[in-house]
């Protein structure tokens, strides 16, 4: 199959990209952008290790065909951070302790950040729901989801 040049709107920059048609998303921001803070887990759309924002939404990225977000703006963990400063959702995950191993980390916060986005005050329910597609082994979500509404204590 040959490489198209993909014209990609990631973290507020346009980006061009030779990739096959059958690319993923995933694998176009690791390898040809260097955006490794998009991980890659079970490449089934199971875990959410690869969730990023596209328009504003949560998508997984492993799911995703990059030529399908052509002309869409793509969000990655790394456009959350500003003047190499976390932003108030990452570092409640720090403060919190939501990230332990760190592997579903970047997922999480990518989920979160479209719910606050969406839901500036979310109840514990809300952010159940808006996590419910991310999987993590270490944690039991209770840190997360204190993460998520120190966040959003934070943005009152």
């Amino acid at each position: 199959m040959s490489e198209h040049l993909l014209r990609l709107d990631v973290n507020g920059r346009t980006r061009h990209v030779a990739a096959r048609g059958d690319a993923l998303l995933l694998d176009v921001l690791r390898e040809s952008l260097q955006l490794t803070g998009t991980k890659q887990g079970c490449d089934g759309g199971e875990c959410g290790a690869c969730t990023v924002l596209v328009d504003g939404e949560p998508r997984l990225a492993c799911l995703t065909l990059a030529a399908s977000v052509e002309g869409h703006a793509i969000e990655t963990i790394e456009s959350l951070a500003g003047a190499g400063r976390p932003a108030p959702l990452q570092r409640a995950f720090h403060e919190k302790l939501g990230a332990q191993c760190g592997f579903c980390t970047p997922g999480m916060v990518m989920a979160a950040e479209a719910l606050l986005r969406r839901v500036p005050q979310p109840n514990e329910a809300q952010i159940r729901a808006a996590l419910a597609g991310n999987l993590c082994r270490c944690t039991g979500y209770v840190k997360i989801v204190e993460a998520v509404q120190a966040a959003a204590g934070e943005r009152r």
